[in-house]
């Protein structure tokens, strides 16, 4: 397990330090003006010389390859540099909405990998009957329901029409303090439009691997020897049948992260969604560089854990081969 977490993290040094030249590439190639963006209204009647002046001290009037190894550096000793677009550290920035975002991911992942299993579990077991058909179906047509799509109509129908929900934000109108209360009333509806986008992959997978198991010598053997049908299918069927989707947990995360965006920018979620938006259009240096590189850690990260995952699951498995 040492070694193989080793040989990844060495691995992720040159994919970040790419990923992290590609950002400032394509973001030279941008037709978007950095200073514009900074100065706002302003600088529609600036003069030439003030804008100049502007590019300067946004480091902005320097080479590609010279603003990259600037902020590379800068960052590998802390410091992320300014956000232009934030008008505030780079690290104030993250820092304050992270953590709600990660809350946003982690609640709908759950939820997906809990209901997904419940109900890949229950197709499985009746391959063909009606609870299979209806699962199944129910899969296909939510993996073609873009996450912002569920969202405006969860927002409709639950906050609109029913009224039972709010439509966005942390906190009520009006509020001047977060409560706990508050928080995980504002965070039902962006957790399960996220979670809902998330499941059809585990009901499918999760159905597919236990409808596999059920037909192994092993379970078949298990069977014969007159053990309850619960037993079956959870002692012998259900782990290992869920070994296929733990692959499936770290191929998830890109597009958790890209669903993740959609909502909190649905439900004006406070996380890092609209700062990603927010440093893409303005071509904010700094701040897109410093969140391209946090959603690359969180797919390698992702990947790790999937690969441990399915090597403490399966003893087959060698960490370190």
């Amino acid at each position: 397990m040492g070694r193989m977490t080793l040989r990844r993290a060495l691995f992720a040094v040159p994919v970040i330090i790419a990923v992290t030249f590609g950002v400032f590439a394509i973001a030279e190639a941008s037709p978007f003006d950095p200073v514009k963006a900074y100065a706002g209204t302003a600088g529609l009647t600036a003069s030439q010389e003030n804008l100049d002046q502007l590019r300067e001290n946004l480091g902005v009037d320097q080479p590609l390859v010279t603003r990259w190894w600037d902020w590379l550096t800068a960052a590998l000793h802390g410091d992320l540099g300014n956000s232009g677009v934030m008008r505030q550290p780079v690290t104030d920035v993250v820092t304050e909405r992270l953590g709600w975002s990660v809350l946003l991911a982690a609640v709908a992942f759950v939820v997906a990998v809990l209901v997904g299993t419940a109900l890949g579990v229950l197709a499985a077991r009746r391959q063909g009957g009606w609870l299979d058909r209806a699962v199944s179906s129910l899969a296909y047509t939510l993996e073609a329901a873009p996450p912002f799509w569920l969202g405006l109509l969860a927002v409709w129908l639950f906050a609109l029409k029913l009224g039972v929900l709010p439509a966005g934000g942390l906190t009520d109108t009006g509020s001047a303090t977060v409560s706990a209360g508050q928080v995980l009333s504002h965070l039902a509806l962006p957790a399960a439009v996220l979670a809902v986008s998330q499941l059809p992959w585990f009901m499918l997978y999760v159905r597919q691997g236990v409808a596999e198991a059920l037909e192994e010598d092993p379970v078949r053997g298990a069977r014969a020897r007159g053990l309850a049908p619960r037993t079956v299918l959870v002692g012998h069927a259900l782990r290992s049948g869920m070994l296929p989707v733990l692959t499936l947990i770290g191929s998830r995360v890109p597009e958790l992260i890209t669903g993740a965006l959609l909502v909190e920018t649905v439900f004006s979620w406070p996380g890092i969604a609209a700062a990603t938006v927010e440093a893409a259009t303005s071509v904010d240096f700094p701040l897109l560089a410093a969140l391209t590189v946090l959603a690359t850690v969180a797919v390698l990260l992702g990947n790790l854990l999937a690969d441990l995952l399915y090597g403490l699951a399966d003893p087959r498995v060698g960490f370190d081969g």
